[in-house]
């Protein structure tokens, strides 16, 4: 005799209501709904550090992907070279200005170059840089990862073996670090060369006077501290992009929303990591002739 075969009972249908004895399902409270979202800001800032030390990593395996890096280097300085000399000249003009009246005020004229002159180089230059890329480049950045996570290109290529952070993200923040440390100078250059033709031509200062007090007061380090500057706000600017890009949220809408959230949180990060450099340098150098 053969032993009987089990009769499996027949799978309810599945609009077909609950059983009575079924647990029911609860909502989350409202204080973990509240919590949730108050820790919604630090995993997104986890998140961003985390994608930052993957992309430092990345850096030194291999392949480097140096055609993609020219091709972005290439494209991060020819949208941001010409605005940039456009706004230093009336930025440069405007604090050249702005410091040669206050001088003129307190009688000490003299002093003009040099102070309009640090100040472009220090404060001024590093984050027309850092605006710049964000708005121009960053964005572009954002844009174009963004559009391909939405299309599961970045998908195809994990399941492929191939890393999205070391084949897309790695040579675009490298790109945008080196075009702000090159745009800096230019910046700077433009920048000051404006304030000097401002102060000598409207304000009747004396060429002379303007470059006594540049030397007197400027010293080598400003102008490390400024490279050094743009090179970290670069970096941040392509690190944010290069995140709100990866992670976009509800399809095309989506992703243009990430571009503009990556061109606000970029900024805010730049003002801060800025007062904090420039509060850590004014402590460790000295003023020249102290």
């Amino acid at each position: 005799m053969t032993a009987p075969v089990p009769v499996r009972p027949p799978e309810p249908p599945e609009d077909a209501p609950p059983p009575k004895d079924a647990a029911p399902k609860t909502a989350p409270a409202p204080g973990q709904r509240r919590e949730s979202r108050l820790l919604a800001p630090l995993r997104e800032t986890g998140k961003l550090f985390a994608l930052g030390i993957e992309v430092g990593r990345a850096v030194f395996r291999r392949p480097f992907q140096f055609r993609e890096f020219v091709e972005q280097f290439w494209f991060v300085a020819s949208v941001t070279i010409l605005p940039a000399a456009l706004v230093s000249i009336p930025f440069g003009a405007v604090i050249a200005l702005q410091v040669g009246s206050l001088t003129q005020q307190l009688g000490a004229q003299s002093f003009t170059g040099g102070a309009s002159v640090l100040a472009v180089i220090q404060q001024a230059s590093p984050i027309i840089v850092a605006l710049l890329i964000s708005g121009a480049a960053g964005s572009a950045i954002c844009a174009d990862l963004g559009s391909r996570k939405i299309r599961e290109e970045l998908d195809a290529m994990e399941v492929m073996g191939v890393s999205p952070i070391q084949r897309l993200v790695v040579p675009r923040v490298l790109a945008t670090m080196l075009v702000a440390v090159l745009l800096n100078g230019l910046i700077s250059v433009v920048g000051t060369l404006g304030g000097y033709f401002f102060n000598v031509i409207m304000q009747d200062g004396t060429p002379g006077a303007y470059l006594a007090s540049f030397s007197a007061l400027a010293q080598l380090p400003d102008l490390y501290i400024s490279e050094f500057k743009a090179l970290i706000f670069g970096f941040i600017a392509g690190i944010v992009a290069a995140y709100r890009g990866l992670n976009p949220r509800g399809g095309p809408k989506g992703v243009g929303d990430a571009v503009n959230q990556s061109v606000v949180i970029t900024f805010m990060l730049l003002f801060f990591v800025n007062m904090v450099l420039t509060a850590i340098y004014l402590q460790i150098v000295p003023a020249k002739g102290s």
